[in-house]
């Protein structure tokens, strides 16, 4: 049976940084939300990745460019593509869509786990 999500309710459950929960499951994946500060590690995945801004502002960083997410904008990161989010101007609240299980470094062993909302 279909269950809404609000997703202002899901982001005021918690409050670490860069540990996403899951918030529903569509066709294999993990709909995850994350709240994020700072500096991420640079990485790449072995599957697409699809960022949804939810509020604040975030840099995505390239190796050779940097595209900056507003609320309301997506973006879709090609598998093998490394990249850096980063977060300068305080919290960011974002979606973000990955394959279920799939490590938010590109490696199981550096991994934070995404836990259910």
């Amino acid at each position: 049976m279909p269950q809404k999500v609000n997703l202002a309710e899901k982001f005021g459950a918690f409050t670490e940084h860069w540990a996403p929960r899951i918030v529903a499951r569509y066709e294999g994946h993990e709909v995850r939300i994350a709240k994020l500060d700072g500096a991420f590690d640079w990485h790449s995945h072995t599957h697409d990745e699809l960022f949804l801004c939810v509020d604040g502002e975030l840099d995505i960083e390239f190796r050779d460019r940097t595209e900056t997410l507003n609320q309301g904008d997506l973006l879709l990161i090609a598998a093998g593509e490394e990249h850096r989010p980063v977060a300068r101007k305080g919290e960011v609240q974002v979606l973000l869509l990955d394959p279920a299980g799939a490590p938010n470094t590109g490696d199981e062993t550096t991994a934070t786990v995404a836990v259910e909302a």
